[in-house]
């Protein structure tokens, strides 16, 4: 059944449905997840996380980068939710269980990768 684009005060609805899609809120819930994302920092974080767990230590020598600034990147995605973590001994173990944000990562990437001969980026991310 349709939703009603009128509430009792003549307010839109503000969840979406199959029919006309996301509402406002998961619109913007949405653009905060893929704006974390924008980051290529916090991307390929993801990336290598997809692959193997590892600690902020490991991830830092992988990326070239200091470990404050992996820390920090590691908590903005645990605050949205993106990465979890877990305690081994003295370390913790940061790592990527969500298969539908494993599947997202893997596709703008393998996507980007395969269109690479496109000239605007906004196109390679498009598909145009």
């Amino acid at each position: 059944m349709p939703r009603s684009t009128r509430g009792d005060a003549g307010h839109h609805d503000r969840r979406g449905t199959a029919d006309d899609g996301p509402g406002p809120e998961e619109l913007s819930e949405a653009a905060t997840a893929f704006g974390l994302l924008a980051s290529p920092m916090r991307l390929q974080i993801m990336w290598l996380l997809i692959a193997a767990e590892s600690d902020v230590g490991g991830l830092a020598e992988r990326l070239d980068a200091s470990m404050p600034a992996v820390s920090q990147h590691l908590a903005k995605l645990k605050l949205a939710g993106m990465v979890r973590s877990r305690r081994e001994g003295r370390r913790q173990v940061y790592l990527v269980d969500d298969p539908v944000l494993v599947d997202v990562v893997r596709l703008v990437l393998t996507r980007q990768a395969a269109s690479e001969t496109r000239t605007s980026p906004a196109r390679r991310i498009i598909g145009g």
